[in-house]
């Protein structure tokens, strides 16, 4: 970890606080006397099937980093984002198996999504649900909405 101001290496830990679900500590860099806050999540030992069949370690930054591209603009709070991610690796913790379906962790944000802003809900869906569309995009408003899709004969 070096400091996010001058980039040296050498800090102090000046107040640690467990947060419940990750260890906030506060530093201070030995060269600039700058402070500056890190969080400690636990490491999940998780393997990521994705849909070519490779397999990655998983990466909660990664989840995180969609989540914010997603909710680009829109009133959710970084701390919001981080519950999101923080709530997903409990499940899939919670799972217990060594290995999970990508597409298992993308329906995963969804449903937290879905309940929180549903323009991220359509932003994250068109790149996981793959949509090509505008036809596509209006069908997963209209299941998102609870109508019937326009092609759905009623």
């Amino acid at each position: 970890m070096n400091c996010p101001h001058c980039g040296h290496s050498a800090h102090r830990v000046i107040d640690t606080r467990d947060t419940g679900d990750a260890i906030r500590r506060r530093r201070q860099c030995e060269r600039c006397g700058q402070r500056f806050t890190t969080y400690e999540h636990v490491a999940a030992n998780l393997l990521v099937i994705k849909s070519d069949g490779r397999r990655e370690p998983f990466d909660r930054q990664k989840v995180l980093s969609g989540i914010q591209i997603a909710s680009a603009k829109r009133p959710i709070s970084r701390e919001t984002m981080e519950h999101i991610v923080d709530q997903i690796t409990e499940s899939l913790q919670a799972i217990g198996r060594t290995e999970v379906p990508s597409k298992l962790i993308g329906g995963m944000v969804l449903d937290q999504l879905a309940h929180i802003d549903q323009v991220a809900y359509i932003r994250f869906a068109s790149v996981y649900l793959d949509m090509n569309d505008l036809a596509e995009v209006l069908s997963e408003i209209d299941r998102l909405m609870g109508r019937p899709a326009a092609n759905e004969v009623t």
